[in-house]
């Protein structure tokens, strides 16, 4: 099923809105009012709101400075984005949301905030210095109608930079791998160093493992031989920080649409290209079933917390010794985990982590902490036994809906929206009043260099004046761009849709190459006046 035709069926629609309808509901009526009664927020992430079960889809890059963050963004969408800017120096310490919008500009933190339909409300107790390095760009961007991407400031090395960020950065983190569906995590092939900043980021990711994707990015850049070195070495490295028994998966690319350099490992490159881009694709597709589980996660760490606050107000004194007796708690709160899993048989992996709750519960007065409340804890297990259940039958239909994102990521809507503010380029078509005359407007841009076009198009000797997708292919793959980006260019050129190119089509697809090497993005539709004069007559009778 086409992404177009599922556009249109308002069955599958109606599917998706109501698993999201029934997660919101069930939030607010079961989890919400024991997440309050156990003062769920003091320890942990603020409550849901509305936004946060209708946004869409959410992806969080994430890397050192200079692994290509920006660059990775730029390949998504095929488009450059107000405000990033690539550099082998740290080019922003700020967090931008990237989201769909009909009309391109950005949105300082502070108003975002306060946006009820922006998923960002709950990021106000980071305060004014994160908020002023926080901002969302809107574009109207095809990418963007299914999903949001949220560039992160490059971590950096250098202790006296670190310090100045005046914001606890591992916290924001936290808070956003609490509401993405993925985590893309980049390195640079040349450089694997492990900062302190690093190494807190990744604590601020755990628990959510699930959502992480690893990118050694840059890899057409070092030789067979060092990138095996390099693979090894970073996969020793982020399991002794993760320490888990689990193999994260590593993805090896070249994340841009600038041709890659020849190397032993090229077919490789693409290989994992399209396999991380296969995961992205399928974002829009999990999107409930994400939502579900990150609701599930959610009520099992507010059951392990109902305990533990039942227990520490259970344990302490009503009038003497109140402050030595709380001290006391929170240094035995190890064992009183272990009492709860014990006693009220809650899995050892629903707890929050000892250390952070002992941090937390040094703050709070014990006197509001309230005891187990049977109604509660019955209305909690009704949602992780029976109201979970009954979503699942809506799930799998949801599961056959095939909705994939376009532009670089679907081979059926490969493209890009060009945005005023670029440089004139030799893919946008001039408006009138800019020519001297209609002449000069009905001119095929592409005539001046067809005598070029059409040396090369006879050296691949053509059969019956035409050349196959075979040998455009075989052609086309020496220069290095990316499959999806070539695939893009023979759907442009290949105007009459016939599989074949014949001299006019080859000097289209030529030209629409001569600029994508040069810096250019290419147009979502092949613009009128790149379009063949016989292409042209033939299409107006048709029309006729």
């Amino acid at each position: 099923m086409s992404l177009r035709r599922l556009r249109s069926n308002p069955k599958t629609i109606g599917d998706v809105k109501l698993v999201t309808e029934e997660l919101k509901n069930l939030y607010y009526k079961r989890l919400l009012p024991i997440e309050k009664h156990y003062l769920f927020h003091h320890f942990h992430s603020p409550s849901y709101e509305d936004a946060d079960f209708d946004n869409k889809p959410m992806i969080l890059v994430m890397g050192q400075y200079s692994t290509g963050k920006t660059t990775f963004i730029r390949y998504l969408i095929e488009q450059d984005f107000l405000g990033g800017r690539v550099g082998p120096e740290p080019t922003t310490d700020s967090f931008t949301a990237l989201m769909h919008g009909e009309v391109e500009g950005i949105i300082p933190g502070n108003a975002l905030t306060m946006d009820p339909k922006k998923p960002f409300r709950n990021l106000d107790p980071f305060g004014n210095t994160f908020l002023n390095r926080f901002q969302c760009v809107q574009m109207p961007n095809p990418v963007l109608e299914n999903i949001s991407i949220i560039d992160t400031p490059g971590i950096l090395t250098a202790a006296r930079r670190r310090l100045s960020r005046g914001y606890d950065f591992p916290a924001v983190l936290r808070w956003f791998a609490e509401r993405v569906d993925r985590i893309i995590l980049l390195f640079d092939a040349h450089k694997l160093e492990f900062s302190d900043e690093l190494t807190r980021a990744f604590g601020a990711l755990c628990g959510h493992e699930d959502k992480l994707r690893v990118v050694l990015n840059k890899a057409d850049r070092v030789d067979s031989q060092q990138l095996m070195r390099v693979y090894g070495a970073l996969m020793w490295s982020l399991g002794k920080v993760f320490k888990t028994p689990e193999i994260l998966k590593v993805y090896i690319g070249s994340f841009w649409s600038e041709p890659r350099q020849k190397c032993d490992h090229y077919e490789l490159i693409e290989l994992e290209e399209e396999d991380l881009l296969r995961d992205i694709r399928n974002l829009p597709r999990n999107a409930a079933l994400r939502k579900l589980n990150d609701l599930v996660k959610r009520a099992r760490l507010v059951r392990a917390h109902a305990h533990i606050i039942g227990h520490l107000k259970k344990e302490m004194p009503t009038i003497f010794c109140k402050d030595s007796k709380k001290h006391n708690l929170i240094y035995d709160l190890p064992e009183i985990f272990l009492k709860i899993q014990q006693q009220q048989r809650v899995p050892a992996g629903d707890f929050p982590d000892c250390i952070k709750m002992q941090e937390k519960l040094l703050s709070q007065d014990f006197s509001k902490f309230k005891t187990l409340k049977p109604s509660l804890m019955a209305s909690l297990d009704k949602l992780l036994t029976i109201d979970i259940a009954k979503l699942v039958p809506l799930l799998k239909i949801q599961e056959l809906t095939k909705k994939s994102l376009p532009g670089v990521l679907d081979a059926d809507f490969l493209g890009t929206f060009k945005p005023e503010h670029y440089r004139r380029d030799p893919f946008k078509e001039i408006p009138r009043e800019e020519e001297g005359s209609d002449e000069d407007f009905d001119e095929w841009a592409v005539e001046k260099y067809k005598p070029k076009y059409d040396e090369i198009f006879y050296n691949l000797n053509p059969s019956e004046g035409k050349l196959s997708g075979t040998k455009v292919r075989e052609w086309m793959t020496g220069t290095l761009l990316p499959n999806s980006v070539l695939a893009h260019i023979w759907r442009l050129s290949d105007v009459d849709g016939d599989g074949m190119l014949d001299n006019e089509e080859f000097a289209v697809a030529v030209h629409l190459l001569e600029g994508k090497l040069e810096g250019y993005y290419l147009p979502r539709e092949l613009p009128s006046h790149l379009v063949p004069p016989s292409k042209k007559i033939s299409a107006a009778s048709q029309e006729e």
